[in-house]
């Protein structure tokens, strides 16, 4: 028989699902009960609204089943380009985290091809891409539209994101809060779109997609598996600019990848 809740925890878990889904997290999971993992509704009524439930706690979600079914906008979507407008819409004019408050013009969401086979992630949107609110439309995008030529195929072919989507004042590193904050909608996009490969340019990319702490020289060369879709990492164009002797290392990670979808290799690589 379904367990009754006190009416107050019940409530306190409820506005924790209504905050979670805010934040644009969907995906919550039940877990088996034990006496252990009981937790008052003083405790968590008093936890911070930016904390998540702790591990050793997650097995509160008790309530009744339909208090954690919590469908995303985008479940019912009849294609992939459908599921990409309600994803936009249910982020709205993000206030989620500070950068709203920091200079950004525009939220820079994603471009391209939403059945696209290949999808490229970076780090965030610079100066250039806030102006136009499109990723990678800057220096550093001119190069990647190189390196997708390169490839055989164009950019209208492939799809473009990054973990944030909002410019970080100065272009300085994302904050750990602000990808995290962010990220969940960048997850969101690639399930809709479904791409048999992801290419993460640059280590922040890497680390926040793989939740690995590694440099550089661990993540390339190899395939990773990103819930079900093969992954890899090349260096983020904004870096090849400032050493361009790394393209031909870029190339090799790029060949991996035309392999891997079947792509014929031309004998020219990235200029």
């Amino acid at each position: 028989m379904p367990r009754t809740l006190d009416p107050r925890l019940k409530r306190a878990l409820a506005e924790r699902v209504r905050y979670s889904r805010e934040m644009g997290i969907y995906d919550l999971y039940r877990r088996p009960v034990t006496e252990a993992a009981t937790v008052s509704v003083q405790e968590l009524e008093l936890q911070s609204r930016d904390e998540m439930i702790p591990k050793s706690k997650a097995a509160v979600a008790v309530a009744d089943e339909d208090l954690f079914v919590v469908p995303k906008p985008e479940a019912g979507a009849a294609d992939p380009a459908a599921a990409l407008r309600l994803i936009r819409e249910d982020l709205g004019d993000c206030t989620r985290c500070p950068l709203h408050k920091q200079g950004r013009k525009q939220i820079v969401f994603g471009v391209g091809n939403p059945r696209a086979e290949l999808m490229f992630i970076g780090e965030a949107p610079g100066a250039d891409e806030d102006q136009q609110g499109e990723p990678f439309v800057g220096r550093a995008g001119q190069l990647l539209n190189n390196m997708i030529k390169a490839m055989g195929i164009r950019r209208e072919d492939v799809y473009i994101a990054n973990i944030i989507k909002c410019r970080p004042p100065g272009n300085r590193t994302p904050e750990r809060e602000e990808c995290e904050t962010c990220s969940p909608f960048l997850m969101r996009q690639i399930a809709a779109i479904k791409p048999k490969a992801i290419v993460a340019l640059g280590a922040l990319a890497a680390k926040t997609l793989l939740a690995i702490n590694a440099p550089m020289s661990e993540f390339r060369g190899r395939w990773f598996d990103f819930r079900g879709t093969k992954l890899a990492v090349t260096y983020h164009p904004a870096f090849l600019l400032r050493d361009p002797r790394q393209k031909k290392e870029t190339w090799k990670d790029l060949q991996m990848v035309m392999k891997e979808l079947g792509l014929a290799i031309p004998v020219k690589g990235v200029e």
